[in-house]
């Protein structure tokens, strides 16, 4: 199990506030910490994806789960 450093609720936003909301916690962790996001927007599967690509952080995990779609992201 993965150890989370810090959890973001964005559920009820859409786009594009789940990826800034994502960036700021982002940026207020250390590197190699791992930031857990939830969010209901669908559109937020690929945008969470095409964010770490973007900004060189790994997307450890994109689930669906009763909660919404939930992500681990790896601060590089």
């Amino acid at each position: 199990m993965t150890e989370v450093a810090e959890k973001l609720d964005a559920r009820g936003m859409n786009c594009p506030l789940p990826i800034l909301k994502t960036r700021k916690a982002i940026n207020s962790i250390g590197s190699g910490d791992v930031l857990e996001v939830i969010s209901s927007d669908p559109g937020s599967v690929k945008d969470m994806a095409s964010f770490c690509e973007q900004t060189g952080n790994r997307l450890i995990s994109s689930n669906e789960s009763v909660d919404g779609y939930v992500f681990l992201i790896e601060k590089g």
